[in-house]
């Protein structure tokens, strides 16, 4: 997943410099050294904890440290987290897969919050405010965290901090699926792998309340029981079944209309013979490891289409932003989406954390919540 803003706030300004003095040398993260430079020019007072990724490696590299904490320059928020999330794409920057984050650096694309002081000619929230963020500047596996004020967005009081924290980045993403890299039809009949994960459970929500038939992998019959319960019209257990033939004996041999792949390697090229002609196969992740490089003749045989989203680039702008967060809160208020209840730990193990997702032990999701 790419980077969709410039790192322009204090917090931003000030990871960079942090990896910038770690890269000659100078100092560490818990000593301030930072703040005693003069270099940032927002006169660092406090500290706040936090996860910082030194390198790539095992969920033992992230190492909860103290930091230097800004104030909040114009435009920008100070937030406390009360509940941070964990994503897939965390582990693929911890361990290396993707090289999006700056290190040593802190992991973490959302959170939510209370807003504890607001910096000059911030507009629209309010001191004391519950809000959520979601952002490609990273940041997110921290106590406190200064951000763009046009990045936090308040929550509505039905939702738990948790539970918000563990649904809103993975309704967005499905938004994003359903509304922009394929645009689902009643009666269509698409394939989603991984249906009991945390993102697809949401997926096979809002794929039912849109009239799609819906068709599910999975790895055992608990997992199935939950892609059931979120929408799967029909289960295909992968390892012990060929997905391919399964699908088209499902369909009738004229496959399906889009495939859902979060899975990546191991699926992909299977994913394709999957579709229907002018089908479209959406990748949006890569569990099992990256794609293997293809040609696009591959995709003349039925006249497909291949699409690789990043959330990030749909919401770049505040309009953007503004349209996801509407469209995602009032598929809860209706109902159409559930929110994800999670298990929930310490900032402090956030290496655990990373362990039970690798290993495919969260029931949907994992939220971070930090001890100050």
């Amino acid at each position: 997943m790419g980077t969709g803003f410039a790192a322009t706030s204090a917090w931003d300004r000030l990871a960079l410099t942090i990896a910038a003095r770690f890269k000659h040398g100078i100092g560490a993260l818990a000593r301030g050294h930072i703040a005693d430079s003069g270099t940032t020019g927002f006169g660092v007072a406090m500290q706040t904890e936090a996860i910082v990724l030194h390198r790539y490696g095992g969920p033992e590299e992230l190492v909860l440290e103290e930091v230097p904490l800004p104030e909040p320059g114009p435009g920008e928020i100070l937030l406390r987290h009360s509940a941070i999330n964990v994503n897939f794409h965390d582990t693929y920057v911890r361990t290396g897969q993707y090289h999006t984050l700056q290190l040593p650096g802190i992991p973490g694309l959302d959170a939510v919050g209370v807003v504890e002081a607001l910096g000059p000619g911030v507009t629209g929230l309010a001191v004391g405010q519950r809000v959520a963020w979601i952002s490609a500047a990273y940041g997110g596996y921290t106590a406190r965290r200064v951000l763009r004020a046009d990045l936090a967005f308040a929550l509505p009081d039905g939702m738990g901090d948790a539970q918000a924290a563990a649904s809103l980045m993975k309704a967005f993403t499905v938004r994003m699926l359903v509304r922009d890299s394929y645009h689902l039809h009643p009666g269509d009949t698409v394939l989603v792998h991984a249906a009991a994960g945390g993102v697809c459970q949401l997926l096979c929500q809002w794929c039912k309340a849109l009239g799609a038939r819906v068709i599910g992998t999975v790895s055992s019959e608990a997992k199935a029981e939950v892609a059931r319960a979120c929408g799967a019209d029909e289960i295909i257990f992968y390892r012990a079944e060929d997905f391919v033939a399964r699908v088209m004996e499902l369909t009738g041999g004229t496959g399906v209309a889009a495939v859902y792949d979060s899975v990546g390697r191991d699926t992909f090229t299977g994913s394709l013979h999957c579709l229907d002609y002018s089908g479209t196969l959406v990748n949006f992740g890569q569990s099992s490891g990256p794609v293997a490089p293809f040609t696009p003749a591959e995709l003349a045989t039925r006249s497909l289409t291949l699409t690789r989203p990043i959330l990030f680039h749909k919401i770049r702008s505040p309009d953007q932003l503004a349209a996801y967060v509407a469209d995602t809160l009032d598929a809860f208020d209706r109902g159409i989406l559930r929110p994800i209840n999670p298990v929930v730990l310490p900032l402090a193990q956030a290496a655990e954390a990373h362990r039970i997702l690798e290993a495919g032990k969260s029931p949907g999701g994992l939220v971070l919540v930090p001890g100050e």
